[in-house]
């Protein structure tokens, strides 16, 4: 792996623009407008409401909570 190739959460951004067609950035709006605060909640709610798999959902929810722009 080149020393700098994206890690965690970030390492699923790519895919997820392709998959879903929505810019990261969106994503990670959507993200921190929701009221819920629980990571898995969190998670949950993308499945449900936006048809995500658990792998993205958790990398935009985990990347939102770590800070990341």
């Amino acid at each position: 792996m080149p020393e700098n190739a994206v890690k965690g959460p970030a390492s699923y951004f790519p895919s997820i623009e392709k998959k879903y067609g929505r810019p990261v950035s969106e994503w990670l709006e959507v993200v921190r407008a929701s009221p819920l605060t629980k990571h898995m909640e969190l998670v949950s709610w993308l499945k449900a409401e936006y048809g995500l798999g658990h792998g993205h959902a958790n990398a935009l929810v985990a990347h939102v909570r770590a800070g990341g722009w």
